[in-house]
């Protein structure tokens, strides 16, 4: 046992437990790139299939690129595959397209108001008889205009008590604003439904010669919503609680 033991060369067995050692190592390294590539892999099918819709497109294209960077694993083995030619005969039908004939403009709405302008030819109609007209009707729009409503209240005076008598003020939405309640409703209307901001509503104002500050129209909204909004809501919303039975749509809303 001994000379078997004197007979061993240490250092060729060192030098063989060296490349063994390299060679675990690149092995314990292929592991990790595998394991890495693999993780990748399973984060894009994550977020194809619970990402949003933006995501999941965008995910295609990487997913498609880590696919390739999946295939690179396997240059040092490359497999040769054998291509085989197959001849393929079909017959292709083509489809005939039915050309449909357009109907023409549609009618304009019968409720919309007609205001009818009439233009008669230039020369002598002396001796001419009418056989009919021609018809054009085009679609047009008028601004909405600001108006002053002039309340006239007259003030009387009784001869014997000199007693002055005078008409009670008709409600008005905001008692002490100069906004009437169509004015009101207009500026509810373009700023919480067509998202127009009061400042650019104050230039279309300014347009038609009307100088209206910040604060007034400010406090015009917040009048509106306090004396004309709220009463509603909280009528509605004890009307809803004492129902007997309540149902909400929870489907999610995008506000962009």
């Amino acid at each position: 046992m001994a000379k078997n033991l004197e007979n061993i060369d240490y250092k060729l067995l060192l030098e063989d437990s060296q490349k063994v050692v390299l060679i675990l190592q690149e092995l314990n390294k292929e592991k990790d790139f595998k394991i890495e590539a693999i993780q990748h892999e399973l984060n894009q099918l994550k977020r194809l299939i619970f990402g949003s819709k933006n995501e999941k497109f965008n995910s295609l294209s990487s997913f498609s690129n880590a696919q390739l960077s999946l295939d690179l694993l396997n240059q040092q083995s490359p497999v040769v595959v054998a291509e085989k030619q197959q001849e393929i005969n079909y017959t292709r039908t083509k489809k005939s397209v039915e050309v449909k004939e357009h109907k023409g403009r549609n009618d304009l709405p019968e409720h919309l108001e007609r205001r009818i302008q009439i233009i008669e030819p230039k020369e002598d109609l002396n001796g001419c008889k009418k056989i009919g007209e021609l018809v054009t009707e085009e679609l047009e729009y008028e601004p909405g205009k600001l108006y002053v409503n002039r309340i006239v209240r007259p003030k009387y005076v009784q001869e014997d008590s000199q007693k002055i008598i005078v008409a009670e003020m008709i409600d008005r939405p905001i008692p002490k604003a100069i906004a009437g309640p169509g004015l009101l409703a207009q500026v509810l209307i373009d700023k919480f439904v067509d998202h127009i901001p009061l400042y650019r509503q104050r230039e279309r104002f300014k347009r038609e010669n009307v100088e209206i500050s910040d604060s007034t129209m400010s406090d015009w909204v917040r009048g509106a919503i306090e004396k004309i909004i709220q009463p509603v809501y909280h009528s509605l919303k004890q009307k809803i609680l004492e129902s007997d039975y309540l149902h909400v749509d929870e489907s999610p809303i995008k506000v962009t």
